[in-house]
């Protein structure tokens, strides 16, 4: 990708209210002092890098989970999903992974599949990268039956500074692997919920790209990789 798509990315649509606010408000700020006014216009900036919007390359493959978000893996662990989503009642893998205030906030499908439920639930706002953050935080969880068979479990966290879970998907839709549902503002977390035997092929401390890194393959029997930092 070339440094100028990274940078200057179209907008989610959300995003321009709000650099529209804060582009008004940096208006006012110079009317009171200069200074206050160019910082106004460093964060109307911040905003619009924020609420960037690039384009992805998406793996094709029926049997490949994707990340569904940027960030960096926060945790791999066995842990129950959320019941209200209705997918297992035993631990399964859970990948988290941690989006700061700098990633790419918009969110995508990780696999081919159908939306079988959709599930809110209100909670605290504890930092996103917590691992109590899973169970305590506001969330939205979505639980998806893949092309493939199994099914997954995506679940949006808010964090410490995010008060906004967004998703336009409903019950039923159908995703294709990489197609954007959802969005978290500002700073956040996404939990994905494998099937049983289903070993994650990625690591703790993995920086991750929606829609492009692939987290797992549905059908391989392989165990989890081994992985060196360097």
């Amino acid at each position: 990708m070339k440094l100028s798509g990274a940078v200057v990315a179209p907008l989610h649509r959300d995003g321009w209210k709000f650099v529209a606010i804060f582009a008004l408000v940096s208006l006012g700020l110079f009317f009171l002092w200069t200074p206050l006014g160019w910082t106004g216009v460093v964060l109307t900036v911040w905003c619009a890098y924020f609420f960037r919007d690039p384009p992805r390359v998406s793996p094709t493959g029926p049997n490949w989970v994707l990340s569904p978000a940027d960030g960096v893996v926060s945790a791999i662990a066995p842990a129950v999903p959320p019941p209200e989503i209705g997918l297992a009642e035993t631990a399964l893998n859970r990948i988290s992974i941690f989006m700061n205030v700098f990633n790419v906030h918009v969110n995508r499908s990780p696999a081919d599949g159908a939306v079988a439920g959709l599930a809110y639930r209100p909670g605290r706002f504890f930092n996103a990268s917590l691992d109590k953050a899973s169970e305590q935080n506001e969330r939205l969880g979505m639980r998806l039956v893949t092309m493939a068979g199994p099914q997954l479990g995506v679940v949006q966290i808010a964090g410490l500074v995010a008060r906004r879970i967004r998703c336009d998907v409903r019950q039923g839709d159908r995703l294709s692997a990489g197609q954007r549902y959802g969005l978290i503002r500002f700073g956040s977390r996404l939990d994905i919920y494998l099937p049983h035997g289903v070993a994650p092929l990625v690591a703790v401390g993995q920086t991750m790209v929606a829609g492009e890194t692939i987290l797992a393959d549905l059908v391989s029997g392989e165990d989890a990789r081994p992985t060196e930092t360097r």
